[in-house]
């Protein structure tokens, strides 16, 4: 965040630089207005970039074996360019490289699901999904595991064979 901040006042400061040099070089015949017009629209043009952009550089820079498996787009009243094209604001990743399973339940595996989100700490949480029944459980305190593998105590939450997170952590290899 803070380096976006200071690219974003550098974009400002040489823009401006810029018009006010070209301005002297032809002795005062722009408007006095431009230099900081110039300035702000060359802000407001960092900032939209680096919002839009987010999500392609963090998609290219996460581990071996994550996938993306849901992705929320976003828009704001005060962001009105965001209604003719939504940002991603955040994205859940499924690290399939985390699989665990166990021979007595084929259907059911563990995996660790990595939530991204613009401003936001990345988190990390181990899910338990079923594939054959189309549900997944959370990992948390008083989920035991019997000797056969079955699940004691978990919350199952219905999702569905569509949902997309459970699509991505059941493809996995």
């Amino acid at each position: 965040m803070f380096f976006e901040l200071i690219g974003t006042i550098v974009a400002g400061v040489a823009t401006g630089l810029i018009v006010w040099a070209a301005n002297r070089t032809l002795k005062g015949r722009l408007p006095s207005w431009l230099v900081p017009v110039s300035a702000g629209a060359a802000m407001l043009i960092a900032t939209v970039s680096s919002e839009y952009g987010w999500y392609a550089r963090t998609q290219a820079n996460m581990p071996e074996g994550f996938v993306v498996a849901e992705a929320i787009e976003e828009t704001a009243f005060y962001r009105p360019w965001t209604y003719a094209r939504p940002f991603v604001s955040r994205f859940v990743a499924v690290d399939q490289l985390s699989k665990r399973t166990h021979p007595d339940q084929p259907d059911q595996r563990i995996m660790d699901l990595v939530f991204y989100g613009r401003w936001q700490r990345t988190a990390k949480i181990p899910v338990l999904f079923d594939c054959a029944s189309g549900a997944r459980a959370d990992i948390v305190d008083g989920v035991e595991f019997g000797a056969n593998g079955e699940v004691v105590n978990a919350q199952w939450l219905n999702v569905g064979a569509d949902d997309p997170v459970l699509e991505a952590a059941c493809e996995a290899a």
